[in-house]
This record gives C-alpha cells, sequence and structure tokens, in this order.
C-alpha cells in the first residue's frame, strides 16, 4: 500500500470525540484505508494527516463518506532528516 498525506481545512474548530473516531474507522475499513496518525494545527481548524490506501481515490470516497474536507491528498514515498538523510516512508510505518 502507497502512503498519503491528506491536508483538511475545517469551517469550524475540529473536536473529534471517541464515537467519531469509531465511525471514521469502520468507513476507513470500508474503503481499505488506514488512518495512521495526523497533526492538528494550533487553531483546530486544519490537519494534516498520514493514511495507508491504495489510491488517493479510495481516501476521498472515505473522506466523502464520512463528511470531512480531503483538500489535498498526496503521495509520500521518503522521510528527511535534519541531516540529509533520505528514508522509504514505508519502512518506518509498516
Amino acid at each position: 500500500m502507497a502512503i498519503f498525506m491528506i491536508e483538511r481545512q475545517f469551517a469550524d474548530r475540529l473536536d473529534l470525540q471517541p464515537e467519531d473516531a469509531r465511525e471514521l474507522r469502520e468507513i476507513n475499513d470500508d474503503e481499505h484505508v488506514r488512518w495512521l496518525y495526523s497533526f492538528l494545527s494550533a487553531d483546530r481548524r486544519r490537519t494534516f494527516c498520514l493514511y495507508e490506501a491504495d489510491s488517493a481515490e479510495a481516501i476521498l470516497r472515505a473522506a466523502e463518506r464520512a463528511g470531512v474536507p480531503a483538500d489535498v491528498i498526496v503521495e509520500v514515498t521518503h522521510t528527511l532528516t535534519p541531516d540529509g538523510a533520505s528514508h522509504d516512508i514505508r519502512e518506518s510505518v509498516g
């Protein structure tokens, strides 16, 4: 599976509850995508999420079903560290 970074911009401050996360997992399971983790902006209106999926289209389907934005979806393959080293991201996510 490929790894994707998704940028989401929300109109209101994000307040994800456990039941919301459970519903997202169920939808993601149906679409064969896996939410790995997210970064949340200080104002809680933007997230940067790391996902594992077969395609960007699968992520879009899951987002549409869940009623959440998926403004930018970018496939990522490597991480870069301050020492200039590059690592295959799939080896880190496993």
